[in-house]
């Protein structure tokens, strides 16, 4: 089984894959691979940079550019696992690639949202290079998101999580979707 997160920025797809791994489904974070390409590419993982990075990949590979890197690592972890999960998906053209590279897995999305106010201040707290610093840069990256066709996949999840409360209370509503998928 491959599940699918997906999330605007800050909305907590990373607490999602922190509670699957402590049940022994590995991840591959689609964000890795573009910050990767930045690296090879010796451009600076700031938000124009990888802004930069992943049209370029878009531009080079197709609109699914950054699923057709993870291919090989999510087949890797396929060979040892019954299911992986996979953050960052950014398009239903993503998931289809995986499909197709991946047939017989059965597909789960699960989406996560938060509003832009809590995705703001979770991401001014997080401190990574390629964060927002300000709300415009913070806006500006939404619809950057948006162009990419995130929000197709956010409306056509199998499973939604609001999470705008506590973190108790997430990962409540986190272990019961692994229930659901029979992972615990």
């Amino acid at each position: 089984m491959i599940i699918y997160v997906v999330g605007m920025p800050g909305s907590g797809k990373g607490e999602v894959v922190k509670v699957f791994r402590r049940f022994g489904v590995p991840h591959v974070n689609m964000g890795d691979i573009v910050r990767e390409e930045a690296n090879k590419r010796n451009i600076p993982k700031t938000p124009e940079g990888m802004a930069k990075v992943s049209i370029q990949l878009r531009q080079e590979l197709g609109d699914n550019a950054v699923a057709k890197l993870c291919i090989p690592r999510v087949k890797e972890l396929l060979k040892e696992h019954d299911a992986i999960i996979i953050d960052g998906i950014r398009s239903l053209g993503e998931i289809q690639t995986f499909k197709e590279a991946f047939p017989e897995e059965k597909t789960v999305v699960i989406a996560v949202h938060s509003s832009p106010k809590k995705r703001f201040e979770r991401l001014s707290r997080r401190g990574r290079s390629d964060d927002p610093a300000t709300w415009e840069d913070f806006e500006a990256r939404d619809w950057k998101e948006l162009q990419f066709g995130i929000g197709s996949v956010i409306a056509l999840a199998d499973y939604l999580i609001v999470n705008e409360n506590s973190l108790d209370d997430y990962r409540i509503e986190i272990l019961k979707i692994a229930r659901k998928l029979e992972l615990i």
